[in-house]
C-alpha cells in the first residue's frame, strides 16, 4: 500500500475518533487542560462582569456592598450578613440591576448555544439564528402579542409560546424551501433564511405600523431592536430552564454535532439518523430562540461571533464549544447592556444597537476571508 493511502486512512481514523470523543491520547490531555483552564477563566470573568455591571450605573455601589447585599436575600446566611447599606441601595440592586444582569447572562448564554448548534447544523459559518430567521419568525408571533393581544388562552405566557411557534414555523418554512430532491442543501438553507428573514422582518414592520396608538408603536420598536430594560424575577423562570435544559441536552449529543461538521455522509456512517437529528437541532433551536426573544426582543449577533471565538480558542469539539460558548455569549451581553444604557445615560440605546455596531464589522471581516476553518475543513 502507498504512503500517500496510508496517510489518508489515518487521517480518516483520526477525523472519526475526534467526531465520536476519542482523539488521540496526547493532543488530548493537552486539549483537556487548556479545555480546564479556559473554563475557569471565563467562569471568573463571568464572575467579574456580574459584580461590575450590578455596580455601574447612576448610583456608584462598591462590590462588597453588592454582594452584601445579594447574600442577605438568600434564606439560610441572610441573617449572618450585617446591614450596613440604605434601603434605596438594597432595591436599586436586587429589583433593578441584578435581575437585567441575570437576564442577560440568560440571554447571552442561549443566543451562543443556539448559534453553535445552527452552524453545525448547516456546517455554515456564516449561519445564526438572526439569518436563518428563527429569530424574525419569533418576532412576528411576539409582536402580534405585546401590541394586539393574540394568544389570550395562554395567558401570561401568551409571549413566550407565541414566540416559540413564530421561531419554529420559520425554521420549518427554511428547512423545506432548502430541500432539493429531498436532502437539504446548505447553500440554499441560507439563503432561504435570509429571504425568509426579511420577509418576516417586514410582516413585523406592518404590524407595528398597524398598532392602534403611539405608545404601542414606540414600545414595539424598542422591544424588536432588544433590550433588556423590562427585566424582573418572574422572567428568569422560564428563559434559564430552557437555556439549561437546551444546554445539557446539547453536551449529551456532542458526538452527533461533531460528525455533523465532517459532513452528512460521515455522519451517517457513524450511525446517526441525520434526518432524525437535525429535526431535533431545530426544535431545541426554536424553543431556545423562542423563549429568548420573548423576554429581550431580537438581539443579533451574539449567536454569530461567539461560536467563531470560541472554535479559535479551543476547537471545534463541542463537548468544549457548548459551555464556552455559553460563558462568553453570557460575558459579551452583559458588558453590551452596560454600554447600552451608560453611553448616552440617562437616555437608554436597544442592547441590539449595539451588538449590531460589534457584529456587523465581525461579519464583514467574515465574509472577506479566502478561508475559513470549521469542523476541520478549509471552506
Amino acid at each position: 500500500m502507498s504512503s500517500p493511502v496510508i496517510k489518508s486512512v489515518q487521517e480518516q481514523v483520526q477525523n472519526r475518533k475526534i467526531a465520536t470523543g476519542h482523539p488521540s491520547k496526547q493532543p488530548y490531555q493537552k486539549q483537556k487542560r487548556w479545555f480546564k483552564m479556559a473554563l475557569f477563566l471565563f467562569a471568573g470573568i463571568t464572575f467579574v462582569s456580574v459584580t461590575l455591571a450590578v455596580m455601574l450605573g447612576p448610583v456608584k455601589i462598591t462590590p462588597l456592598t453588592v454582594w452584601k447585599i445579594i447574600l442577605s436575600h438568600f434564606p439560610m446566611i441572610g441573617g449572618m450578613v450585617e446591614q450596613d447599606w440604605s434601603q434605596a441601595q438594597d432595591y436599586i440592586v436586587w429589583n433593578i440591576r441584578l435581575p437585567r444582569v441575570l437576564l442577560g447572562v440568560v440571554i447571552g448564554s442561549g443566543l451562543a448555544i443556539v448559534g453553535t448548534v445552527i452552524q453545525a447544523l448547516v456546517r455554515n459559518s456564516l449561519a445564526d439564528p438572526y439569518i436563518l430567521g428563527v429569530s424574525s419568525g419569533a418576532s412576528v408571533a411576539a409582536t402580534l402579542v405585546i401590541i394586539f393581544g393574540a394568544l389570550p388562552l395562554f395567558g401570561q405566557y401568551a409571549l413566550s409560546i407565541g414566540s416559540f411557534l413564530g421561531a419554529l414555523l420559520s425554521m420549518i418554512m427554511v428547512y423545506i424551501l432548502a430541500q432539493t430532491s429531498g436532502r437539504v442543501n446548505n447553500t440554499r438553507l441560507l439563503l432561504s433564511g435570509i429571504a425568509v428573514s426579511m420577509v418576516l422582518s417586514a410582516i413585523t414592520n406592518l404590524i407595528v405600523t398597524m398598532a392602534p396608538n403611539e405608545q404601542g408603536i414606540r414600545d414595539a420598536m424598542f422591544w424588536m431592536m432588544g433590550s433588556l430594560a423590562g427585566a424582573k424575577w418572574e422572567y428568569l423562570t422560564i428563559p434559564s430552564f430552557v437555556v439549561l435544559f437546551g444546554l445539557f441536552f446539547l453536551l449529551f449529543q456532542y458526538r452527533s454535532l461533531n460528525a455533523l461538521l465532517m459532513g452528512e455522509e460521515t455522519a451517517t456512517t457513524l450511525g446517526i439518523n441525520t434526518d432524525t437529528f437535525r429535526k431535533v437541532l431545530i426544535l431545541i433551536s426554536s424553543l431556545v430562540t423562542g423563549v429568548i426573544v420573548a423576554v429581550s426582543g431580537a438581539i443579533g449577533f451574539i449567536g454569530l461571533m461567539v461560536p467563531h471565538i470560541t472554535r479559535f480558542l479551543i476547537g471545534s469539539d463541542h463537548r468544549r464549544v457548548l459551555p464556552i460558548s455559553a460563558f462568553l455569549g453570557a460575558i459579551i451581553t452583559i458588558w453590551a447592556d452596560v454600554l447600552a444604557r451608560l453611553i448616552f445615560a440617562p437616555q437608554e440605546l436597544p442592547i441590539g444597537v449595539v451588538t449590531a455596531m460589534c457584529g456587523g464589522p465581525f461579519f464583514i471581516w467574515l465574509l472577506r476571508r479566502q478561508t475559513y476553518s470549521f469542523g476541520g475543513a478549509n471552506r
